[in-house]
């Protein structure tokens, strides 16, 4: 009972400041996000009434399987985006924008922290200025791809925006591997070759590789059924299938092998839509029946949302320096190299607002960093910090590059209460 209430809560908590978000011209995503922190451990659940929010950060973390799913398909979703037809248009210039924005952006956010390192040595140790330059690199795809839906975000800046956003998580990988084997060399006086250069590299191939061959079996699956609703089906059982076995982890003689979900289910539906004929409706089912998913998705990370990290004054001086010079790293770094391979004006003047947005994946690094010890736990508190600025200014931030570019326009969309509103075209073919 407790699971249903908390999760009808969300629910309810996000459609409601939606709407609330709509008055005010926000993206729903933000929405959601706030929806997050009032049902938090923070606001309504420090009440501890179970069902009407989240009590703790524990409890959160009892819902973990939904962020887990729903980045599954937000992968599988930007995947869909990788046609063959379109990256022949855009694939150069996406993949050169994509790798020397996101290096460009660690390299700059590095040398800001560690010249705050020499300031402030007690406070910032050098590994994990080093380590949080990495972090830097990465984007979220999840809020760059709701506030496209939202708003059918059409063009040329939209077009390159996502197959970027999605090479990020490759680069980032790799970036944040290395940066994190040299800082634990720094800590503890030995290099370790495996996990700066192999393991990183090895990651990527082989959750390509998962997911190319998870996608060959989905096509050839689906071949099988010929209901919309079956098909429907096969796609959600394939996408689970992919996340569950990208959640893999094991060891091959000192090598330790992983696997990244997100890289997974991108593969997983750019293979599906270059091989299917079809694949085009199909995504357009599962984005419809993957609504309330992501609502809840966005809700949760809302109030996965640390807002203690308020409380240290250190925390946030090296968060603000952290968000502005990454702000700069992702501004300057895509305006430079997509000025380089001759883009749209539109696209060299607002891309690199469009890859402000952070959150899941940098949470992921940052996580995982929190194995160095102390220095690990000062990339967490910063990252957490960052994390709920970006979050909450970076959709409307995404928003406000894709108006100015000119693929946001007004979509003639209507209320399904008001039937009487439908556009005479619409109706027309609903006569036919």
């Amino acid at each position: 009972m407790q699971t249903l209430m908390s999760l009808s809560v969300c629910l309810f908590a996000g459609l409601v400041l939606s709407r609330v978000a709509k008055l005010v011209k926000l993206p729903a995503v933000t929405a959601y996000l706030v929806a997050g922190i009032l049902v938090g451990p923070y606001v309504l659940g420090s009440f501890g009434v179970p069902g009407l929010g989240f009590i703790s950060m524990e409890d959160i973390k009892s819902y973990e399987l939904i962020p887990d799913v729903a980045l599954g398909f937000i992968a599988f979703l930007i995947g869909n985006e990788f046609r063959l037809a379109q990256l022949k248009a855009t694939g150069k210039q996406a993949t050169v924008i994509g790798i020397i924005q996101a290096v460009f952006t660690t390299l700059l956010v590095d040398a800001a922290l560690i010249g705050l390192h020499f300031l402030i040595p007690d406070k910032l140790p050098l590994p994990a200025a080093i380590v949080l330059g990495a972090v830097a690199s990465a984007t979220a795809p999840a809020a760059t791809l709701m506030v496209v839906k939202q708003y059918k975000a059409k063009g040329p800046l939209t077009d390159i925006l996502l197959p970027i956003v999605a090479l990020d998580d490759a680069v980032g990988l790799v970036l944040f591997a290395v940066s994190f084997g040299v800082a634990k060399a720094l800590i503890h006086g030995s290099v370790d070759v495996l996990s700066i250069v192999v393991e990183p590299i090895l990651e990527v191939v082989l959750s390509v590789l998962l997911g190319f061959v998870m996608g060959v079996v989905f096509t050839f699956t689906e071949k099988f059924f010929h209901s919309r609703s079956k098909r429907l089906a096969v796609s959600v059982a394939f996408v689970f299938f992919t996340v569950a076995l990208s959640m893999m982890e094991f060891k091959i003689g000192g090598v330790h092998i992983a696997f990244s979900s997100l890289l997974s289910c991108m593969m997983l539906g750019t293979v599906f839509c270059n091989m299917c004929d079809f694949s085009e409706e199909l995504m357009d089912r599962i984005d419809r029946w993957t609504a309330p998913l992501f609502v809840l998705f966005f809700v949760i990370s809302g109030a996965e949302l640390e807002l203690s990290t308020f409380k240290e004054l250190v925390v946030v001086c090296i968060g603000v320096a952290y968000i502005a010079f990454r702000s700069l790293g992702k501004y300057f770094g895509a305006r430079f190299s997509s000025k380089a391979v001759k883009c749209d004006e539109h696209i060299v003047k607002y891309l690199g607002i469009t890859l402000l947005p952070q959150a899941g994946v940098a949470l992921g690094m940052a996580l995982k960093a929190e194995t160095l010890g102390e220095e690990g736990m000062i990339v967490t508190n910063i990252i957490l910090f960052s994390v709920l600025i970006y979050e909450l200014v970076g959709p409307f931030l995404t928003k406000i590059a894709l108006t100015k570019a000119g693929e946001i326009k007004p979509d003639g969309a209507v209320s399904a209460r008001k039937p009487d509103t439908i556009q005479p075209e619409l109706k027309k073919n609903q006569v036919k």
